[in-house]
């Protein structure tokens, strides 16, 4: 292991960890996908050592923060200078581009693909089929969706484009994409695609400005006294 770690952390199979890099106490790396756990399990006890001999091993790059509790499975790759909060999950095959940032408790629940300089803060749910691009923010609790009739036997993932911003608590619905630079309004409910640059609210969410509007009232609020 190339990386530092402040205790006792688990890394599986042939996984491969960045100069630079930290892991946090209890950090576990490489484990296993549900189907060799449970040919594992129907043979006998999953060991550790059983665990490390079937795990394909992750990628993790280097300068990364990865916090206490977290587990990452295999087939993952992270890029450099990714940080994360405490108690994350990514599943495997998930993709995290360089710069990004994951909230605590957060879960990229299958193959996920986050993009550049992304920051998904605490307690995002993320499922299979979802993907971010370069520097999107996603506020605590916004949840993706991938299942029009769940539980269904075909998924459908979201996009959320460049520069696109997602409200707390928002929740956007299977197979939408999000346009670049577009704003999801804390709590929305969305239904269906949202055009580039414009800002939707509500419940399902409709256009309410466009995104030159909000900026210019984010500078506004900002530059205001209080």
């Amino acid at each position: 292991m190339a990386g530092e770690s402040e205790g006792s952390v688990v890394i599986l199979g042939p996984s491969k960890i960045g100069s630079g890099t930290f892991l946090g106490s209890g950090v576990v790396v490489g484990y296993p996908g549900r189907g060799k756990l449970l040919s594992l399990l129907a043979k006998g006890p999953a060991t550790l050592q059983a665990l490390d001999q079937v795990s394909a091993g992750a990628a993790i790059g280097n300068r990364c923060i990865v916090r206490s509790g977290s587990v990452i499975y295999e087939g993952v790759e992270i890029a450099d200078d990714v940080e994360t909060g405490h108690g994350i999950l990514i599943r495997a095959g998930s993709r995290v581009a360089a710069g990004s940032k994951l909230g605590s408790g957060s879960q990229l629940d299958g193959k996920v693909t986050v993009g550049e300089n992304a920051n998904i803060q605490s307690q995002v749910y993320l499922p299979h089929g979802t993907v971010v691009g370069k520097n999107v923010f996603i506020a605590p609790k916004a949840c993706v969706t991938n299942d029009p009739y769940p539980p269904s036997k075909r998924l459908s993932g979201v996009t959320i484009q460049d520069r696109a911003i997602i409200g707390g608590n928002a929740t956007l619905l299977a197979g939408i994409t999000i346009g670049e630079g577009a704003v999801i309004g804390a709590g929305a409910v969305v239904t269906k695609d949202v055009e580039p640059e414009t800002v939707v609210v509500g419940v399902p969410a409709r256009p309410h400005m466009s995104r030159h509007v909000y900026e210019k009232k984010r500078s506004a609020w900002e530059g205001s006294k209080r």
